[in-house]
């Protein structure tokens, strides 16, 4: 898949665009690239979707994101698009009149657009789908509606990480929520009391669900089964935010490496304990849940 910085940057050639922030790539999301890819097929030209980075509602409302923007590439390259155009969302570029934003999409030369139903654009999200029918023949409005009726919004997904509910993000998601990042140095806490974790650091800003979880990890060197816990470590009086993984049946040094983590189930919530000893009487019983869990998983 091609990426671009500006609709300016791509050759000069008809497409078809699908536009939004595409942040988790969620279901919703996914219908509106399989309406793009039968438009861009019907007309002979490359599907090319316009995002934005970080998500237009990280930036307005200062909420934490579910795709970084290689993430994002990586599901949209997965999910057959041709080209991204990820443009840099900044306060300049929020203020941008839909005037400016229409003359962009004019520079795509778009055969059709393709938008979900609850799209606008420009400053004070004065634009709408009605506006792009200045730049395109044809522009396809997509429901976010699911099956079930629920909304399929990335809000949705994240009211569903801050429960801890992983099962209902996965609903909305069509696949498990997971997170990338690199194995840190830890206080070494894990290990002493005979569990030793991976702590890793995603970035800032990143979606994490709290509690502690099944997962499933992937690095360069291999594929685990697991269990995580994210949070404040309340029994160690934490402060910090922790992202740690426990990978069963593994011996090593993952320290440097990038590890992807795909939520499978929550187990339980953050607890404080009276001290060490109920803590790793309570990871015993984790692990053997989480390893119940996962034993169907390959």
């Amino acid at each position: 898949m091609k990426t671009y910085v500006s609709p300016g940057q791509r050759p000069d050639t008809a497409t078809v665009v699908a536009v939004g922030s595409f942040d988790g790539v969620h279901l919703g999301h996914q219908a509106l690239i399989a309406q793009l890819k039968a438009k861009a097929r019907e007309h002979r030209v490359p599907s090319v979707v316009y995002t934005f980075d970080p998500p237009t509602r990280v930036l307005t409302q200062g909420v934490e994101f579910l795709s970084t923007l290689p993430e994002k590439l990586d599901l949209l390259a997965r999910y057959g698009v041709d080209e991204t155009i990820a443009a840099a969302f900044t306060p300049e570029f929020a203020s941008r009149p839909k005037e400016a934003f229409l003359d962009d999409l004019r520079l795509l030369r778009p055969r059709a657009i393709v938008v979900g139903e609850d799209f606008h654009f420009g400053r004070g999200r004065a634009g709408s789908a009605a506006d792009l029918r200045e730049v395109a023949p044809e522009v396809v409005v997509v429901p976010i509606h699911g099956l079930s009726g629920e909304d399929i919004k990335s809000t949705r997904v994240r009211e569903y990480l801050k429960s801890g509910d992983v099962d209902g993000a996965r609903r909305l998601l069509g696949r498990h929520y997971d997170a990338q990042g690199v194995v840190v140095q830890g206080d070494r806490l894990g290990r002493t009391i005979g569990w030793p974790t991976a702590n890793i650091r995603v970035p800032d800003g990143k979606a994490l669900p709290l509690g502690v979880f099944a997962v499933v990890a992937v690095g360069d060197h291999g594929r685990w089964h697991g269990m995580a816990n994210v949070g404040f470590r309340p029994t160690v009086n934490g402060t910090d935010r922790r992202f740690e993984v426990h990978l069963f049946d593994f011996s090593g040094d993952l320290y440097g490496q990038e590890v992807q983590v795909k939520f499978f189930t929550h187990l339980r919530g953050e607890q404080k304990f009276s001290g060490l000893d109920e803590l790793k009487a309570q990871i015993a019983r984790d692990a053997q849940a989480a390893r119940d869990a996962l034993k169907d998983v390959r």
